[in-house]
């Protein structure tokens, strides 16, 4: 007979290598023979023929109550002689650790059906066991997550919908899942899952991402959402999970705060508008204008009192949303006692319902509003109070439906109103300020009127006597009397063109003429009368025609020159230059004396501008610059001066050729 020797190698081999623990014992319950697997399992080498079925190892039921020896599957297949299943122990190894074991105990007969042992198969369930209770936690957790938690394939599938998902979206889980992710985002976000997808399948989580997704009832809900890759045992990506958190709240608030931040800056924008503003006319459009809109109102107006020059009151008032003419034929509001509140500076009144407020219909002769009245429910009126505390006006705010106006409305009519008081004052004060400026200029221009014809027949009169045989010392005191008149007269014809030009009534006698011999003729003339000083004229200039007033233009170089002389008292010299760049010409009058200080420079040509507290014992209006300013600005041209302190100045103009 061929020797089974192979076979049986075979057959340990495959024994000792079974992947499952396997032992078997004898009819008694001893261990015959065990592999690796069942050493590894029990955590100990048995000893063959000595340790019955247990191993030599404590037992238990599953819920922790002790199991006695005979009990335990393995001997209960010896007893009854029948294979045990669906049965489940816990066994304590040496080390103290304990697992979960699924026994499958199979009886064995001989030839003659006599029960000979059992071969025994050994199942760690323990890590089954972790995993579905893990997956039970898991599953409670999910359900009961106040967040939105499902599940999706790559290819966008529902495979799993917790409760907050179906309280969130309004879908239960039998409509949900099994349908496409779609059913939850908005047409016009549907590359947005692309975007996701796209992350997912190279395995990158995707972390707070803000969005929106649409409900049942066709809600939109602005969401963040956590989207995360799905893998499976062998790491390959089959799915993603996904958790949403209804972020309404916080983009109502994120709303909220830039409706807060925008309309603060149009306050802002409202209070610097107004601030700038002097027109009072112009201020109270503004203001009703911009109420008008930040309240939502329909229509709105700005009643304000003001009084006349001849002390009588009268009402000036704007209005927004709506015609004047819806207004004309009702007249100015009337102390009713729903005006009453804000004429009086009692406060702000705010009501859903205008017509069903106490106050309402109680005054003749409408008792109520008027018929072909613009219709009012929702109804804003704030006061609007001076610094002084004076109820200067108020603005009112009308709606056509119920609950239309809002604390937060309330809140910014209020800010504005403060603030448009304030331009209010300002417009009184420079409209004030204005007329006596008017006031003071009809002066001056009558004053120097009357003024000149004196001055010019006593000027005639000391040319007369001048011309007279009188002794030296008359002479002299004659010639230094004509020179004082000469000076007054220059005072008064620049009062005089001070006042032409504040009435626009300046004239430019324009024609084309050569301006160096302009410039030449005013140097001339100012070193006749200062012969100490040296003026110079730098130029490679022969000819150059400019249009313009030649004689303004004159008194305008006659001005820098005096004033050059007269603000360097310790030099003797003046350089005047003239050039020709480009399409312009420029003339420069240099002087050596005291200079300007930097921060004045700008308002050197201010009128009735002097420097304070520099130069006392120089005489002077400070309207010789002002009216060399206005004289060059009306040539199309430009002035400026250069300067330093202690070394000078040089004053500059440029006019067009």
């Amino acid at each position: 007979m061929p020797s089974n020797k192979p076979a049986n190698q075979l057959a340990n081999t495959l024994f000792n290598n079974l992947p499952v623990a396997v032992y078997t014992c004898n009819s008694l319950g001893y261990i015959t023979a065990y592999n690796h697997a069942a050493e590894k399992l029990w955590g100990r080498q048995p000893e063959i023929g000595k340790d019955l079925w247990s191993g030599s190892l404590k037992m238990f039921y599953t819920d922790g109550r002790p199991m006695d020896l005979e009990a335990c599957p393995m001997a209960c297949a010896l007893k009854q002689g029948v294979a045990i299943t669906n049965e489940e122990i816990i066994i304590q190894r040496p080390d103290n650790t304990k697992i979960k074991i699924k026994p499958y105990p199979v009886p064995l007969f001989d030839d003659d059906g006599k029960l000979t042992g059992t071969i025994n198969t050994l199942i760690d369930t323990t890590s089954i066991n972790d995993n579905y209770e893990k997956q039970a936690r898991l599953a409670a957790i999910v359900n009961t997550s106040d967040d939105t938690i499902l599940s999706k394939t790559l290819q966008g599938i529902i495979t799993s919908w917790n409760k907050a998902a179906e309280k969130m979206f309004g879908y239960t889980e039998d409509e949900a899942i099994g349908k496409h992710i779609s059913l939850i985002i908005p047409p016009a976000r549907l590359k947005e899952e692309e975007y996701i997808i796209g992350e997912i399948s190279k395995g990158n989580m995707v972390d707070h991402f803000q969005t929106i997704r649409m409900a049942k009832n066709g809600r939109e809900i602005p969401l963040s959402i956590t989207v995360s890759p799905i893998k499976d045992s062998l790491g390959t990506i089959i799915g993603a999970s996904k958790i949403a958190r209804d972020i309404s709240d916080l983009h109502a608030a994120l709303q909220a705060t830039q409706r807060y931040t925008e309309r603060l800056e149009i306050i802002n924008l409202i209070t610097e508008s107004i601030s700038e503003e002097l027109d009072l006319n112009k201020i109270l459009q503004k203001v009703t204008d911009a109420t008008t809109e930040l309240t939502g109102a329909k229509f709105g107006a700005f009643f304000y009192t003001t009084v006349d020059e001849n002390g009588e009151s009268f009402m000036l008032y704007s209005l927004s949303g709506a015609p004047k003419e819806a207004f004309e034929k009702f007249g100015m509001p009337r102390n009713t006692e729903v005006f009453n509140a804000t004429f009086s500076g009692q406060g702000v009144v705010r009501v859903d319902d205008i017509t069903k407020d106490a106050r309402y219909g109680k005054n003749s002769p409408h008792f109520g509003m008027p018929k072909g009245h613009l219709p009012v429910v929702s109804y804003l009126a704030v006061p609007v109070i001076s610094r002084s505390g004076e109820v200067i006006g108020g603005l009112f705010f009308g709606h056509p439906e119920p609950g239309m106006f809002t604390k937060e409305h309330e809140n910014i009519v209020v800010s504005i109103a403060a603030q448009s008081a304030i331009g209010i004052d300002n417009a009184k004060l420079y409209e004030e300020v204005k007329a006596l400026n008017e006031k003071k200029d009809e002066f001056i221009g009558l004053a120097s009127h009357e003024l000149k014809t004196p001055l010019t027949s006593i000027s005639g009169y000391l040319q007369i006597i001048g011309r007279l045989k009188t002794d030296e010392q008359s002479q002299k005191f004659v010639e230094k009397t004509i020179q004082q008149v000469k000076k007054l007269t220059s005072l008064v014809t620049d009062l005089l063109d001070v006042s032409k030009i504040e009435a626009g009534k300046l004239q430019l006698s324009i024609e084309n003429f050569d301006i160096k011999p302009v410039v030449a003729g005013a140097i001339e003339l100012i070193h006749h009368s200062n012969e100490n000083y040296t003026l110079s004229l730098n130029t490679t200039i022969d000819t150059l025609m400019i249009n313009g007033d030649p004689h303004r233009i004159e008194q305008v170089l006659i001005n820098l020159l005096s004033n050059a002389i007269k603000y360097s008292p310790g030099a003797n010299k003046v350089e005047v230059i003239l050039t020709h760049v480009g399409n312009r010409v420029n003339i420069g009058v240099k002087d050596f004396g005291v200079g300007i200080a930097a921060d004045k420079l700008t308002k050197v040509f201010s009128r009735f501008y002097r420097i304070e507290g520099e130069n006392p014992n120089i005489s002077g209006l400070g309207i010789g610059l002002y009216l060399s300013h206005e004289i060059i600005t009306r040539h199309h041209g430009k002035i400026w001066v250069e300067s330093e302190k202690g070394t000078g100045s040089t004053f500059w103009i440029s006019l067009p050729v």
